[in-house]
């Protein structure tokens, strides 16, 4: 809901520190694998209750999920590409949505695995985030197909379909998570119920877009 408000806000700073490293050698792909590690030291922080800890290794993760697209686009291409203008890549995306999804579904795990107490709520959780993601992705196969494009959200690999829960209400939650870990049950209980109204919404508009 508020991703494309905050890209104009996010994306100046990233694309000033992508210009930076654009000629270090670093690559998205390598980004992206860092942003990953730094996901799985946040789910052991969670694991062992070290919930501020945490949250900086939750915001960190997510700033290197945001730092490989920027470097994708201003890095200069490599000889596998030779037609191509900038790192930009298919598997790169593929590999961003499989690490993303991951984490997800990763941080709410780790939450109920030190905190068992809230494991049916995680499990809840889980189940809701399958469903907004599903119906996100299953979206983006069939837009491709029909060869649809948009980029309200930035300059993306696939069609991003917008809802009530996307990647900036996601990462606040699991930071609340963080903050208040007291409170969980009743913010998943909150945030799944909105995940499960932003898949009703989408599978509505696929059903006018493509039925």
């Amino acid at each position: 809901m508020f991703d494309a408000r905050l890209r104009p806000l996010i994306d100046p700073p990233l694309n000033a520190l992508a210009r930076r490293l654009s000629g270090t050698g670093i690559t998205p792909n390598m980004v992206t694998a860092l942003g990953f590690l730094i996901g799985l030291m946040a789910a052991f922080a969670l694991v062992i209750e070290q919930y501020y800890a945490a949250a900086v290794l939750i915001a960190l993760s997510r700033i290197a999920d945001g730092m490989d697209g920027a470097i994708a686009r201003h890095a200069a291409p490599r000889s596998r590409h030779p037609n191509a203008k900038t790192q930009e890549s298919d598997l790169g995306g593929y590999y961003d949505i499989v690490a993303d999804f991951l984490f997800y579904a990763g941080m709410v795990l780790a939450f109920a695995v030190g905190r068992p107490e809230h494991a049916l709520m995680a499990a809840f959780l889980i189940f809701c985030f399958v469903g907004s993601g599903s119906s996100f992705l299953a979206y983006a196969i069939v837009a491709a197909k029909r060869g649809d494009n948009h980029e309200k959200q930035g300059k993306k690999s696939f069609y991003y379909l917008t809802g009530i829960t996307e990647g900036s209400e996601t990462i606040a939650v699991l930071l609340a998570f963080c903050i208040f870990p007291a409170y969980f049950a009743p913010i998943a209980a909150i945030f799944g119920a909105l995940c499960l109204i932003t898949t009703f919404g989408r599978v509505l508009q696929a059903t006018r877009d493509f039925g």
